[in-house]
């Protein structure tokens, strides 16, 4: 398999010159005196060199192998859990934690990158300690004083890792219909029994516990998912002076086999009257468990842009190398047999494609994580609210678009390969399996569609767009004579005059949203992406160093190339449902 270098120009070149991260922060006094472009710098080196050098050489003897169980018990492959200790003990799992409790307390425009950079070294050793970070995250959003002291802190020093367990076998997207069930304890802790599945990291051995974040029903609870409240279980029961106790009863009844990240233990939990603590209020158990599926939602957008960044490596270095044919234009070497097949224009259309999704996706992760920042440390309630806006509207854009790229770039990536793409040596083929799952967990696409399009725009009048597309209109009028401002803003009147259909259609008729969904949130992401490269174009021009002119023609490449598919989804999601609906289900 390829060797996988962190792209570390461009991430600084988007935190110093595109967003203007290190200002951004002496504005926000919880990050003025933990992070400066020093530090910042300093950060992404070290996780470029742990991803490089620790994590990326398990990822194809990780996949062979696999998790592995037996009798209850999960074993990881070979060097995951010394690469696991190793990783932990350097801070990485509470990079954006809080530090009241033993977090870095980084700022997410931060650690975006670098979860890119694990994800691309591999995906999954990565998802064991992002599923560890977003538990984290709700905890310490919703959990009381006595939850955080007791479980925070061995946390996010990697020591204990955290899990997620909602989905049931009859229950995927409609978590309303959980049957797992919480009874009180006498002593005020719950007994939580059932069975939950698809869950990441349920069991393994990296840690001396798992603290699994469980979605359960109380035996007064309202129907539906307005009847859901949130526990901790640990797999290990912990004292009052933190110490490890007697196991809980809580066990792993099976392991799935996966058509990717393999490495990943994908676990069937039991819970047999496991004991429990309510996290948050009662019955709303739901809306504290959104903390860490927004988080994850984010984070398995990224794994798709790591996954293509890894794949567009690879096939870059293999078109400058691989000799295959002329160039259209007559030979280019005239010693050899053939040229490097990065002369042929389909090549470069596949690469310059991976190139184009692959930094504006990085791009837009950044800007949420700017947004993210912007919520959480602002001292000025206005800006907050403005930010939380944006990133309730954008996280399901950032989930579904950053994913369903990643495939598509990775199967470029395999594509440019030819023949050699489809074997296992050059690994090309596991990054297709890989990242095929982020189109998949933490919420279909097909589901991150349908809340953009009801919840996020039609369910507030199209407000929270109008925020972000007022961002753009501002951004365009203060460029007015750049290239790229003429066309972003067109494309962004289409987006509007989209929106505004589908607000008129979908409140007459309610079968259109759901049709529009996809075509709308794709179309939605293309004009995002736009946006980005016109301001990386803005942060390049009139600089002659390589890297910035790349960034010009890259730009270039996007608005002519890719930003026209808008044109296709766009009369597409103006279809209608009708056409969907004129087959009888026996008829397919």
């Amino acid at each position: 398999m390829h060797d996988y270098k962190a792209p570390l120009r461009d991430m600084r070149f988007l935190l110093n010159e595109v967003f203007d991260a290190p200002a951004l922060w002496q504005t926000l006094p919880a990050l003025t005196e933990r992070i400066d472009s020093t530090m910042a710098d300093a950060i992404l080196e070290e996780a470029a060199k742990l991803a490089a050098g620790l994590i990326a050489p398990l990822n194809r003897s990780g996949d062979e192998q696999g998790a592995q169980w037996e009798n209850g018990l999960v074993t990881t492959p070979a060097g995951f859990r010394e690469a696991y200790g190793t990783y932990a003990e350097g801070g990485w799992v509470g990079l954006a934690g809080n530090p009241e409790y033993g977090g870095m307390g980084m700022p997410k425009m931060l650690s975006v990158q670098c979860e890119e950079m694990a994800y691309a070294a591999n995906a999954s050793f990565a998802l064991y300690s992002t599923l560890s970070a977003g538990a984290c995250l709700a905890l310490d959003a919703h959990a009381s004083a006595a939850l955080k002291s007791k479980y925070l802190p061995a946390m996010y020093e990697g020591r204990w890792a955290g899990s997620m367990c909602l989905t049931e076998p009859h229950a995927g997207s409609d978590l309303g219909l959980i049957r797992t069930k919480a009874t009180v304890n006498a002593d005020g802790s719950y007994a939580i029994t059932g069975t939950k599945i698809f869950i990441t990291g349920g069991e393994q051995d990296l840690t001396e516990n798992i603290i699994h974040l469980v979605l359960a029903k109380l035996p007064d609870a309202p129907a539906g998912s307005r009847g859901i409240s949130l526990f901790l279980v640990p797999k290990v029961l912990v004292d009052d002076h933190g110490k490890l106790g007697l196991r809980n009863t809580v066990a792993c009844g099976s392991i799935e086999h996966k058509m990717g990240i393999k490495a990943s233990a994908t676990c069937v939990m039991n819970f047999d009257g496991a004991t429990g603590w309510l996290v948050g209020e009662p019955n709303k158990g739901l809306a504290a468990m959104f903390t860490m599926m927004n988080y994850e939602r984010l984070s398995i957008g990224i794994q798709g842009i790591g996954c293509a960044a890894r794949s567009y490596q690879a096939a870059v270095d293999y078109a400058c190398e691989r000799k295959q044919s002329r160039a259209p234009q007559g030979a280019q070497l005239k010693n050899a047999a053939a040229d490097p097949i990065i002369v042929h224009p389909d090549v470069r259309r596949m690469l310059l494609t991976m190139k184009a999704m692959t930094e504006g996706g990085r791009a837009f992760a950044t800007y949420l994580g700017q947004q993210l920042d912007i919520a959480k440390y602002s001292p000025q309630v206005e800006q907050r609210a403005r930010a939380e806006a944006l990133v309730a509207l954008l996280t399901p854009v950032a989930k579904a678009f950053f994913t369903d790229a990643g495939l598509e770039c990775c199967v470029h990536g395999q594509q440019v390969f030819g023949g050699h793409g489809y074997i296992r040596e050059w690994g090309q083929e596991q990054l297709v399996r890989d990242v095929r799952i982020a189109q998949i967990y933490e919420g279909t696409n097909g589901i991150q569609a349908l809340d953009l399009i009801t919840r996020k725009v039609l369910a507030n009048g199209g407000e929270f767009f109008s925020i972000f597309a007022s961002e753009i209109r501002s951004f365009v009028e203060t460029s007015p004579h750049e290239a790229f401002s003429r066309r972003l803003a067109e494309a962004l009147g289409q987006l509007e005059a989209l929106t505004s259909h589908l607000l008129e259609t979908a409140s007459s008729n309610p079968y259109e949203a759901g049709a529009a969904a996809v075509d709308y949130l794709h179309v939605f992401g293309y004009i995002a992406y736009a946006y980005m490269w016109a301001r990386m174009a803005r942060a390049a021009s009139g600089k002659a160093d390589s890297f910035y002119q790349a960034k010009l023609a890259t730009a270039h490449f996007y608005f002519d190339r890719l930003l026209p598919r808008i044109e296709s989804l766009s009369s597409a999601a103006r279809a209608g449902s009708a056409c969907l609906y004129v087959l009888d289900a026996d008829q397919f």
